[in-house]
């Protein structure tokens, strides 16, 4: 019996992963799951419950008291807190400045970790974006992609996401994310074995999905 096929889309902020993901996964029949989101629900729970986010400690001890769950449609994803829908707060200003401080804490890592896994393990085939996919969570994934983009095109976007007007700032911020990602202790956001690196900065979004489908195609 064949192992479920699992595409890992890893790269920086900005890069246009969660749109390229759940249109990959859209096209080929599979699940999505954003590992990304999954960190962003665990700050916005862990901001409710006003801990310190430069305290490591208390945010690995609070961490076991917080449910995410986390749907795995490409067309309709969803992410819920303890049973509450977070999908909007989630993307908000606040929760955008603290989850890389979340996210390098080894214990949310490895309990969210463990869930992105069994979603994996429970799917017919999957495509799972974050940082650390190809490298930690799915490191025998079949198909490995490394997504990126300029600069100046990845605060381009994210700030037609948010709404942003300053994107000079929207750079820096991506850069200061991208920094604390890259050097953290816990599986840190890398190229992982094996990726494919795709460059979407002159590419449109279908240039780009057709470009991974083209790549899991081959792969089959």
């Amino acid at each position: 019996m064949s192992s479920p096929l699992v595409v890992a889309i890893d790269g920086p902020s900005g890069s246009g992963k969660s749109s390229t993901s759940r249109g990959v996964a859209d096209r080929l029949g599979l699940a999505y799951l954003d590992t990304g989101a999954m960190y962003r629900a665990m700050t916005w729970a862990l901001l409710q419950k006003g801990i310190d986010l430069d305290d490591p400690d208390a945010i690995a001890g609070a961490s076991d008291g917080v449910t995410v769950e986390s749907g795995t449609d490409p067309l309709a994803p969803t992410i819920h807190v303890d049973g509450t829908d977070v999908g909007e707060p989630i993307r908000g200003h606040d929760v955008t400045a603290a989850v890389s401080l979340v996210a390098a804490v080894p214990r949310v890592r490895q309990l969210l970790v463990d869930q992105q896994r069994a979603a994996i393990a429970a799917s017919d085939g999957i495509v799972v974006e974050g940082r650390d996919i190809g490298s930690t969570v799915a490191p025998d994934a079949r198909v490995k992609i490394y997504l990126v983009a300029d600069p100046a095109a990845r605060a381009a976007r994210r700030a037609a996401e948010t709404g942003a007007t300053d994107t000079a700032a929207t750079e820096q911020s991506l850069a200061r994310r991208d920094e604390i990602d890259s050097n953290r202790a816990a599986s840190p956001l890398v190229r992982s074995e094996g990726a494919v690196v795709v460059d979407g900065t002159h590419l449109t979004l279908d240039e780009v999905i057709d470009t991974i489908v083209g790549i899991v195609d081959a792969a089959r």
